[in-house]
Formats: C-alpha cells, sequence, structure tokens
C-alpha cells in the first residue's frame, strides 16, 4: 500500500528536481508532444477576455498556448505543485514576452482559488500522477463555472508508449524498482478509459470525450535516449541516478539493448506514444 503523503512529498522534490532540464530541453518536448497541447487548446477553445487554468503546467507550454487566445484582455492562471518547475515556466514565459500569466505554486488537490472562477480548465500529463486524482478532478469542477470546457490529456497504456515502459521495465527485471502497483499513482494510472470515465464523472462533470492522440518521441542518439532516463523522465531519473556508478552503467546498457528495436540504421530512436485526450463539461 502506497503511503501518499509520502508520495507527494517525494513527487514534489522529483518534478522540483527536473525542472532545470524541462526548462533547457522545452523546445524538443514541445516538438514531440505539442500536437497535443494543439488539442487541448482546440476544445477549450478560449475566448478573449476569459479567465482559463492550467493544472499542473510543467514547462508552461499549455499555458502560453492558451495566452496567445485569451489576449491582452484575458487572463491565465498557471500552477504547479513544485515551486522549481513554476520559475521554470514564468522564465520561459518571460522570454516569450506572455505578460497575461499569473504562475502559481498551486496544489492541485487543494486549490487556493474561489468557486465557479475560472471559465476553463486544461491539463496535461498531471492526473495520472497525482496522490488523490479523484480529490483534483472535484477541485476541478469546484472552481470552473458552470458548462466550462475542461480538456486533459494522460498516458495510455504501457504497451503503447515504450518510451517510458521499456526504461521502467527494465528497473524491474533488474531489481531496481518494484513491479508496479496498479493502484498506485503513475503514468499509466489513467491507462484505460474505464477508469478516466469512472473518476471524471465521479467528479461531477458529464459523460467525457475520449479521443486518443498516437504520436512519436524521436532522440538523435544513445546520448539523448540517456538524458531522457537521467534527467526528465522524473521518478526513473530519481531511482536511475540514485544508484552506485557500475550499476548505473550497466542499467544504462540493459534499457538500450532492450531499445534496439526501436533503433534505426543512423543511431537515432524512434518509439510510439499514446494519449487518451479527454473533453468534457
Amino acid at each position: 500500500m502506497v503511503d501518499l503523503d509520502e508520495y507527494r512529498q517525494s513527487s514534489r522534490q522529483t518534478w522540483g528536481s527536473v525542472a532545470p532540464a524541462w526548462k533547457e530541453r522545452r523546445d524538443w518536448l514541445e516538438s514531440n508532444t505539442g500536437l497535443v497541447n494543439h488539442w487541448l487548446v482546440d476544445k477549450i477553445d478560449p475566448q478573449p477576455g476569459g479567465t482559463y487554468l492550467d493544472v499542473a503546467g510543467g514547462p508552461g507550454d499549455l499555458a502560453f498556448r492558451l495566452a496567445e487566445r485569451v489576449g491582452a484582455g484575458g487572463r491565465v492562471l498557471y500552477t504547479d505543485f513544485a515551486p522549481e518547475m513554476v520559475d521554470a515556466a514564468r522564465e520561459l514565459g518571460a522570454e516569450r514576452g506572455a505578460d497575461n500569466i499569473d504562475y502559481r505554486v498551486l496544489d492541485a488537490e487543494r486549490m487556493d482559488l474561489d468557486d465557479d472562477s475560472v471559465d476553463g480548465v486544461g491539463c496535461r500529463y498531471g492526473y495520472m500522477l497525482m496522490a488523490d486524482p479523484a480529490a483534483a478532478l472535484a477541485e476541478t469542477r469546484r472552481v470552473l463555472r458552470d458548462g466550462g470546457p475542461f480538456a486533459f490529456a494522460v498516458w495510455s497504456t504501457p504497451e503503447r508508449n515504450p518510451w517510458a515502459a521499456v526504461p521502467g521495465m527494465t528497473l524491474v527485471q533488474r531489481g531496481v524498482l518494484p513491479p508496479p502497483d496498479p493502484s498506485a499513482p503513475g503514468i499509466f494510472a489513467f491507462g484505460m478509459p474505464e477508469r478516466i470515465r469512472e473518476l471524471v464523472t465521479g467528479a461531477g462533470f458529464a459523460e467525457p470525450e475520449i479521443e486518443e492522440i498516437a504520436f512519436t518521441y524521436t532522440y538523435e542518439g544513445v546520448d539523448r535516449v540517456w538524458e531522457h532516463v537521467t534527467r526528465l523522465a522524473g521518478p526513473i531519473a530519481r531511482v536511475v541516478n540514485a544508484l552506485p556508478d557500475d550499476e548505473r552503467q550497466a542499467t544504462m546498457e540493459a534499457i538500450l539493448q532492450n531499445l534496439e528495436p526501436y533503433r534505426d540504421d543512423d543511431g537515432a530512436y524512434t518509439m510510439p506514444a499514446s494519449n487518451w485526450a479527454v473533453f468534457t463539461r
């Protein structure tokens, strides 16, 4: 049984520790997942002058797109529970001249926002990682005005996402990690559409539309794969970086061996990725 309070603390530290790398590699991340942000913004359809909330905003990609649509008279509330990630997003926003965004350190499970205070909500890759996603979704419903659009994306199942599943599986095979607990928070916790529907309707939303968005992650070579595993991959990065040097090297070799089917003749890796994109009101 996962200790959820311990998980919350560990998760906050983990995402804070990778925030600098997410900022540094923001262009690469956007080049792979940008179509997901595009889908979310199109579904939310932000109106000029409105107020929109980005939950668990990471490096701010979704917030920046929302901010472009609401214009100078609108407002975007960017939120994340890791202060370091909020700082990274604020710095990236300043570089873009996005001056209609408020940046806040905010826990999605307990949002310090008024009832019915935002016109729409978006979240990319947040809810499946939360200790209590039901509480976070209920909070989202509370702050969203009646009938307002709500769109989010989560990862689907491991077999559709070898870019993440293979490194994790390798760590389990080597005894570095225990087998995943299907009831625990994690990257694939929302992998089944039935689970999404249960949580979304349980929070008071209408029956959601669920659509798969498939794309690929492309890594130029071994160094970029290893950068992802050790600097960007959240909980996996934290585990791998804590290994002794010899075990970390052996783990790297094992991960690369398991990823060999996705390597082309030029040494680049192209790996499938799959989201569930969800929309409701």
